[in-house]
């Protein structure tokens, strides 16, 4: 879970009551609009690093490019900040590492620019393959070299893809598209995808490079593909292929690439991103940009109106979503959550999170306490039957929980919990969590049912959604339908007639408005077993009341109520 937006309580004097966002990098007017009716937004141009930490104490979000440079010392001196947004792919510019430690959600837009950077590493290989920017410069200074600039078709040539993921999908169905064979390595690629895209796997560069007459590289960059292709391998390529980086700057080697460049050993490149962005002077990457053999362009990959406008909205509909308490689709510090993913696990996410809730307040009367139940220091088992049983990611589901155990029972009210920091502070509240998925439930009414029980107890929650309404289904030992939302009266009491009479008549005289009520009975085959004394003769004609009521109800309420005539508990929620 990700923390909600801050209240104003909990705010230092010098913060404005809505949570300030930095936005120091150009963001798309249709993503700012997203979040400028909600937030307090600053833009300020040519932030300095020094700049950067002075201010960034103050801020509950970041949202940035690939210019802005978010340090672990930024991190550190980030106290309100929630989280990151890159709006584009690569994280390079941010320390992941020090925002996980300091509870700092990061997320990006994998998806907001794949069609650019495949359509920019085609139009690549096309002028590379054309000699168009060479042809163009001739014209222009009135030339006139058709003998010069002979070009070479890519219809029925080899396109080599190392890295399978989005962009080097798109790019190959791309190549098909053109009439090449497409061959590709990576490790983690699906053989059935890779075949649905006519497009052999290899295994090895060793396999690769020789048969390539373009290549072209998809991946991050990290450690494993810093240099990927350097001299060695450029060697083993033919000396008719040229190369396409619209990826990462570093995944080639530079100086390499432009020795083999000027011995012929390959004959041609087209590249967007480089070791350092703009090229240094006097440096490898300079060298390339204006070499006759190379076509390069300044980053453009992700330069269409389009991509810009979707990583923008992408990003800041996270930012919008994460500041109000919600999920993030694209966390790089945590599992990534993919949208259809999103769809089954949000109503779950605030159904278990009520579910804590609802645990941490019925049970924390001194009688519950003395029943185990408060929740610091307690085992809790949290149980997903039905077609939940079968989602691997359920972090934000365990985040969940432990917000709402701990909402009720902390300053912050749980809005400083989320999916990277769950653990963390559920291991502070000496909270345990067993997580059990069971598939094989069998004779299950409802198409996932989650239940939460207190390890070592008697004490269960079930719950149930049915198209965006939560439900839960199950309180103690009683079969239950409500909604967990808002202030509920949960009272345990004999089924007996006049019970709905009194109680409605305490509340009616002080002004407390009854807005839906539910009855609870006992669960075929549930004895007393219960740490509310009750009368044995009347012991099987127990029951829950439950009352969603508008109005304050205070100590006084709660007394009268606790007094009238079969009454044997009362628990007032807030949810």
């Amino acid at each position: 879970m990700a923390p909600s937006a801050m209240s104003p309580e909990d705010s230092s004097p010098s913060t404005p009551s809505r949570p300030k966002i930095l936005i120091p990098e150009k963001v798309s007017p249709d993503g700012l609009a997203l979040l400028s009716p909600h937030f307090e937004i600053h833009q300020p141009k040519s932030l300095s690093a020094s700049d950067l930490l002075a201010i960034i104490p103050s801020y509950h979000a970041l949202i940035i490019r690939s210019e802005t440079k978010v340090t672990a010392e930024v991190l550190s001196a980030a106290k309100n900040l929630k989280v990151v947004a890159r709006a584009g792919v690569g994280v390079d510019n941010v320390d992941v590492d020090a925002a996980t430690q300091n509870g700092i959600i990061v997320v990006n837009s994998p998806s907001g620019n794949i069609v650019a950077a495949a359509e920019h590493t085609i139009a690549l290989l096309m002028a590379v393959a054309r000699n168009v920017p060479a042809g163009d410069r001739s014209l222009r200074n009135g030339g006139w070299e058709r003998s010069k600039l002979v070009g070479t078709e890519v219809g029925g040539k080899t396109l080599a893809i190392i890295g399978l993921g989005k962009v080097g999908l798109k790019v190959a169905r791309m190549g098909v598209g053109l009439g090449m064979k497409v061959i590709a390595m990576d490790p983690y690629a699906s053989p059935e995808i890779a075949a649905s895209a006519s497009v052999s796997l290899v295994g090895t560069l060793s396999e690769l490079l020789p048969k390539a007459d373009f290549l072209t590289i998809h991946t991050p960059l990290i450690a494993s593909t810093l240099d990927m292709i350097s001299t060695a391998e450029l060697s083993t390529m033919k000396n008719t292929a040229k190369i396409l980086n619209v990826a990462r700057g570093g995944v080639y080697n530079e100086s390499a690439l432009l020795e083999a460049l000027n011995n012929g050993t390959i004959a041609g490149a087209g590249l967007d991103v480089f070791t350092s962005e703009p090229p240094l002077p006097d440096s490898a990457a300079a060298s390339l940009c204006r070499h006759p053999k190379v076509v390069a362009t300044p980053h453009l990959g992700a330069s269409t109106v389009e991509a810009q406008e979707n990583v923008s909205i992408d990003v800041c509909s996270q930012v919008l979503t994460i500041l109000r308490g919600g999920l993030p689709t694209s966390a790089v510090n945590a599992p990534l959550i993919l949208p259809e993913e999103y769809r089954k696990l949000q109503p779950f996410v605030r159904l278990i999170e009520k579910m804590g809730s609802l645990y941490t307040q019925h049970y924390s009367t001194k009688q519950k306490a003395e029943a185990g139940g408060l929740v610091g220091g307690k085992t809790f088992d949290l149980i997903y039957e039905g077609e939940l049983a079968g989602i691997s990611n359920t972090r934000p589901l365990f985040a969940a929980l432990v917000k709402g155990l701990t909402s009720s029972i902390s300053d912050s009210g749980g809005r400083d919990v989320n999916i990277v920091n769950a653990p963390l502070i559920a291991r502070q509240k000496g909270i345990r969590i067993n997580e059990t998925h069971n598939s094989a439930s069998q004779d299950l009414v409802y198409a996932s049912l989650v239940t939460l029980k207190a390890s070592g107890g008697e004490q269960a929650i079930s719950g149930y959604v049915s198209g965006k309404s939560i439900y839960i289904s199950r309180l103690d030992r009683f079969s239950a339908n409500f909604v967990p939302e808002g202030t509920l009266i949960v009272l345990h009491n004999y089924d007996e007639p006049g019970k709905i009479g009194g109680v409605g008549g305490i509340l009616g005289k002080h002004g407390i408005n009854v807005k839906f009520m539910s009855v609870a009975a006992l669960e075929n085959g549930s004895g007393t077993g219960t740490a509310t004394p009750v009368d044995e003769e009347r012991g099987e004609n127990e029951a829950l009341m439950i009352l969603g009521v508008k109005g304050v109800v205070g100590k006084e309420v709660e007394r009268e109520l606790q007094m009238e005539e079969g009454i044997l508990d009362v628990s007032v929620v807030r949810l």
